[in-house]
């Protein structure tokens, strides 16, 4: 048993120096610092993501995955532009680059569309990271170059037989979205590593999440882009779904494939709902796991080396 933390002092100042350099991109901005609960009494319902149960003290509820849900509530409430730096957790998540608590950066902004969003994320990677910004590359041309697939004219068959190809899982296993997913990190995530800071945008319309959904090029598309650091995903962003009913349909969607996959079913978060009722601003948003940021930062290898103390040293 060692009480020792897994960063070093000179890490430790490396992060402070990194929060520092975050917070001051963001007042140089105009954008608001806020601070919103980690406990809460509802969580996400997607069923990637698993989140950590609290019942105590009568309270049943459950540690944030993201402060997303409280801060469109702010946002709702005319906050304007907003950002936060705290801690999240995540349910079995843990290895080199997982761990079930840490850091995120999440921010919206008011009146901007998707393309304001990237432009903002490519300054704050150059200001961040001390060098260029990314370059900005579509989905659909990912997939069919280095997967062998098109979300958008391949059925749920193929897909499923080429992921199955790509991972040893059987297909009959694989939904569409899993094999999607499989697809992303077997074909598509090993050909970024050594291409320095990559922006994924347009996802197929079925992977939205909470972003809008609009025609680009022909096709249907989520309104969304990921941020990949050579290979590894290090964040997300919508633009934002305004639309409450909407909203309550792809909730209750998820819930659909929890309950076929035999996950838990977390009710819908009616706060988050009501708000949008009550009109949630145009606006994107973006979050950014301020650990990986910080790894890329430094050229760390594993997270441990960025945490003081990591699921392993509890």
């Amino acid at each position: 048993m060692s009480w020792q933390p897994g960063a070093t002092p000179g890490m430790l100042h490396a992060r402070a120096a990194l929060l520092r350099d975050l917070r001051g991109f963001f007042e140089a901005r105009g954008v608001l610092e806020v601070q919103t609960p980690v406990l809460g009494r509802h969580t996400v319902t997607e069923p990637a993501i698993e989140s950590l149960p609290v019942n105590a003290n009568g309270l049943s509820g459950w540690l944030q995955t993201s402060p997303e849900y409280f801060m469109k509530r702010l946002l709702a409430a005319g906050s304007g532009s907003i950002y936060q730096i705290g801690p999240v957790f995540r349910a079995d998540e843990q290895g080199r680059r997982h761990n079930p608590e840490f850091t995120l950066l999440e921010w919206y902004r008011v009146g901007f569309r998707l393309e304001a969003l990237v432009d903002e994320v490519a300054d704050l990677v150059r200001e961040a990271l001390h060098g260029p910004g990314p370059h900005v590359v579509e989905y659909r041309d990912l997939m069919r170059d280095h997967a062998g697939v098109d979300p958008w004219s391949d059925d749920d068959g193929v897909l499923a037989a080429r992921a199955s190809a790509t991972s040893g899982i059987a297909a009959a296993q694989l939904d569409r979205g899993e094999a999607l997913d499989l697809l992303m990190s077997g074909c598509v995530e090993p050909a970024l590593v050594g291409k320095g800071p990559v922006i994924i945008q347009h996802y197929p319309p079925d992977q939205c999440a909470l972003a809008t959904v609009a025609e680009v090029g022909g096709v249907r598309v989520a309104r969304r882009f990921e941020l990949y650091l050579d290979g590894i995903e290090v964040g997300n962003a919508y633009e934002e779904l305004l639309d409450a009913a909407t909203q309550r349909a792809r909730f209750e969607a998820d819930n659909e494939r929890r309950r076929a996959a035999g996950q838990p079913t977390p009710e819908p978060d009616p706060k988050l709902l009501a708000a949008l009722e009550a009109g949630l601003p145009p606006c994107s948003g973006m979050a950014i796991g301020v650990d990986r940021l910080l790894m890329h930062r430094t050229g760390a290898t594993s997270l441990d080396e960025v945490m003081a103390f990591s699921l392993d040293r509890l």
